[in-house]
């Protein structure tokens, strides 16, 4: 698990092809990713990934077919800027909110403007994702805890502060730029509390009714 609290910006250092996945080299900067050993999760822009080796700069992950598939790494190149947080432990802050690093799917930016000190960035979801999201609700984009501020239709609006955009690598987004997003996971068991079984098991209005949690 993460916070969506970044710990550092770094970069893809190199990437070797691996027939239909690849092979990850991420320049964690001042960052000490080590401590963790070999298989630490460590999420990259979102993606938790398994640390499989370390280098000097940082340290390599596989990527499966799939993960290239649902994020944005597939169009990752050297250079490219990330966002890594080490995986949260009992001795950490959770100043964010709980991220599995289990990306969702992608988002798109469709506006940017400025208020204020602060930034709007206002991001297009699927429609299967956008079910989702709520005012004031968190929402993790490229691994960054964010608060939902608006919502309208399948886009929702963040504010960025002058503090994320100098810690994060969300101040590189431009209009079209793909962005991976993961849902707060505590909607995705709400939805499925309330979805009845086949063998009439699960959450519906009738029983919340019936045991007094709604107005009859």
């Amino acid at each position: 698990m993460f916070t969506g609290i970044i710990e550092a910006v770094g970069s893809v250092e190199s990437l070797a092809r691996r027939g239909a996945d690849m092979r990850l080299f991420i320049d964690c900067g001042d960052l000490d990713v080590r401590p963790g050993g070999i298989g630490a999760s460590i999420a990259v822009s979102g993606v938790c990934l398994t640390a499989v080796e370390f280098t000097q700069s940082g340290f390599a992950a596989d990527v499966s077919t799939e993960t290239l598939r649902c994020s944005t790494l597939g169009t990752f190149e050297a250079g490219t800027p990330v966002n890594i947080e080490r995986a949260l432990t009992l001795q950490r802050q959770l100043g964010g909110h709980l991220v599995s690093g289990h990306v969702d799917g992608l988002g798109r930016v469709v506006q940017r403007s400025t208020e204020g000190r602060s930034e709007c960035f206002t991001f297009d979801l699927p429609l299967a994702l956008a079910r989702y999201v709520a005012v004031k609700g968190s929402i993790a984009i490229d691994g960054v805890s964010l608060t939902v501020n608006r919502v309208e239709g399948v886009s929702f609006s963040v504010n960025l502060v002058p503090h994320t955009l100098m810690a994060t690598a969300l101040d590189a987004l431009r209009c079209g730029d793909s962005v991976n997003v993961e849902v707060d996971v505590v909607a995705r068991y709400v939805e499925r509390l309330l979805k009845t079984t086949a063998d009439g098991e699960g959450v519906d209005v009738a029983l919340l009714r019936e045991h007094g949690f709604t107005a009859p």
